[in-house]
């Protein structure tokens, strides 16, 4: 059987999962707002029919091209805006909020979007036009301390200063493949994995603002969802999931006073319930089947009422 044409776009994770955790705040509103494929989209559309809607948002006018089909609102832009999209065309209190954090499959491999170490292309890196710099900009133009702490901190990559210096010496550079095999020249060979990988995450995080997008997006989240719905994160590298628990662990705490006191004094009360005590991640056969799954990590939280 050909396959469909319409998930080769990018293949969605964790999929029966992200239903499983949804499924119990039916019916209701639910943001999708990493859209992407429209992959997690169509299998809420088909597991629960008329008893959802779905406000789709994507940085990608490509990804958003995708749910025309669907018969869904779909609002172009960086979830970090989460609020003002969603207001943009619903007053309906969301049930629960998707995220699918990173890059498509689709970014990656269109060579002229300048994602991937693997595929000539030139140095872009941009998810969406409202990203303010290309990553040409940042190799060619940034200082050289500057390249080696986003790289550190981002790629966390413990050859940051040797990269940096490589990229400044042999700066300017127009593609992607000039990039990486200055990178490769740089570092010692590794036992796995290409060694431009890490610079190239870093640089993508750095052009998009990707962290602190992620930051914006969770706290707007668990500000609209409704008491009971529910937020749910799909990390793929340890920068995001860190600042997905962190958040989560911190609105499911509650009192903070020293135990000896007889009553609270601090007013604190839980605002969010933590439902993946354990992150939740692909099973060996979904891994097999889309290698790109095997670094997604799964954390949902649940909004307690007041």
């Amino acid at each position: 059987m050909a396959q469909d044409p319409r998930q080769e776009y990018h293949r969605p994770v964790l999929v029966d999962e992200v239903v499983g955790l949804i499924a119990p705040t039916m019916p209701g509103l639910v943001v999708d707002a990493t859209f992407g494929g429209g992959g997690h989209t169509r299998r809420l559309l088909e597991e629960f029919g008329d008893r959802v809607r779905v406000v789709a948002i994507d940085r990608d006018p490509d990804a958003l091209a995708r749910a025309a089909d669907l018969g869904i609102d779909a609002v172009q832009g960086n979830f970090a805006d989460l609020e003002e999209m969603v207001s943009s065309v619903t007053d309906e209190a969301p049930t629960a909020v998707l995220f699918d954090f990173g890059v498509s499959s689709h970014q990656v491999d269109t060579a002229e979007r300048g994602f991937s170490y693997r595929h000539d292309g030139p140095l872009d890196m941009r998810m969406g036009p409202d990203a303010p710099y290309t990553a040409a900009e940042i190799v060619n133009e940034w200082p050289e301390a500057e390249l080696a702490r986003i790289i550190r901190r981002y790629g966390e990559e413990p050859q940051a200063g040797r990269i940096a210096s490589a990229i400044v010496t042999n700066r300017p550079f127009e593609t992607t493949g000039q990039l990486s095999t200055v990178i490769a020249a740089a570092v010692p060979p590794r036992r796995a994995g290409h060694p431009a990988r890490r610079t190239f995450q870093a640089l993508r995080i750095a052009v998009n603002g990707e962290i602190e997008a992620v930051e914006a997006g969770l706290e707007q989240a668990i500000s609209m969802v409704r008491p009971g719905g529910r937020i749910v994160a799909i990390s793929y590298h340890s920068l995001e999931d860190r600042v997905v628990k962190q958040r989560f662990a911190r609105g499911a705490t509650g009192c903070v006073c020293p135990p000896g006191l007889p009553v609270c004094a601090c007013g604190r009360a839980a605002e969010l319930r933590v439902l993946t005590r354990k992150p939740v991640k692909p099973s060996p056969a979904e891994v097999a089947g889309n290698r790109r799954a095997r670094s997604a990590v799964l954390r949902a939280a649940e909004k307690v009422a007041a």
